[in-house]
């Protein structure tokens, strides 16, 4: 059902474009009939409407993955230098919650761990809505930020780097098949802000997966029932990408092709100093209004990415 209210929505889209088109053409040729000159500025408004809400509608059709279609859970990590790096983590929370709101999605929050003295040192976001991890699955990956850091007295220019971890929502029936007796469950007290109930009581939960390894902690719920469902949420969100991989790897071994997994190189910098400029490595496209990318803007390097992708 999902599945086919997907579909139906991108047939609506299309028709409702192609309507806005032939009245655009009527308009167009009235105007030529009568030789009115006045619909001139009104036409080229509509005109660069049109092409804006085609461009969108045919980036649609690049979403071409197994799971493109599925929700989005997003995973952020401060990296390597303390304070710096986990104010970096914070403003990509602050950049991806500003694109979902852009996009009428729903982002929700699902845990955050602060940071010692600003930022956060790992925040896990669900954003709901219509191919949402299609459209963030490019960004994952290392991000890099250069600025004069606010933190350093000497206002030195510094470099910080998060990781950024996109995963299809996954479906405990359809996707992921999970033996009871193969997950350990502990509880224990949440820390950092909250109120006295969460701090007091053994709300928050860590969900163990003891064949792989894998580990999902959430306290910023209410209930530790509450906190027990977001973990599990994650934890199939996890498993399902660590079998997503496991093919990527496998294809990739076939094809011959080098597979660079944890944090190796950055995917895209944002300088904010000495100049401004946001450049994506993998496509080389940039941007300089680094303000407007970090208020969420992130659709140009979005639909590059998937183009890039397509001829391979």
């Amino acid at each position: 059902m999902r599945k086919l209210s997907s579909k139906k929505s991108l047939v609506n889209a299309w028709r409702e474009l192609e309507k806005k088109a032939a009245d655009l053409r009527e308009m167009i040729n009235l105007a030529m009939e009568e030789e009115d000159y006045s619909l001139q500025e009104e036409i080229q408004l509509e005109l660069k409407k049109l092409n804006s809400r085609f461009e969108q509608l045919e980036s649609r059709q690049l979403f071409t993955g197994d799971y493109d279609s599925r929700n989005a859970m997003l995973a952020l990590h401060a990296g390597a230098g303390g304070t710096e790096s986990q104010d970096w983590a914070n403003m990509l929370l602050r950049m991806y919650l500003r694109w979902a709101e852009r996009h009428d999605y729903q982002a929700e929050v699902l845990d955050v761990s602060p940071g010692e003295e600003a930022g956060i040192k790992s925040a896990i976001v669900e954003i709901k809505g219509d191919c949402v991890y299609g459209a963030l699955k490019g960004e994952h990956g290392v991000h890099r930020l250069v600025r004069l850091s606010p933190f350093d007295a000497d206002h030195a220019r510094h470099t910080s780097f998060a990781l950024v971890e996109v995963l299809p929502e996954a479906e405990e029936t359809e996707d992921v098949k999970i033996n009871p007796e193969e997950l350990r469950i502990d509880t224990f007290r949440s820390s950092g802000p909250g109120g006295q109930h969460m701090q007091k009581t053994s709300s928050a939960v860590r969900v163990t997966h003891l064949p792989t390894g894998l580990v999902a902690t959430c306290q910023s719920q209410r209930s530790q029932h509450q906190n027990k469902e977001a973990a599990l949420k994650i934890l199939y969100s996890r498993l399902l990408e660590l079998d997503r991989e496991k093919k990527e790897e496998e294809r990739a071994r076939l094809k011959g092709e080098r597979i660079e997994a944890g944090w190796g190189n950055q995917i895209r910098s944002y300088v904010l100093h000495p100049y401004k400029m946001v450049k994506d490595h993998r496509t080389d496209y940039e941007v300089h209004n680094a303000e407007a990318v970090l208020d969420g803007e992130l659709d140009g390097f979005i639909t590059e990415y998937l183009r890039s992708k397509v001829g391979k």
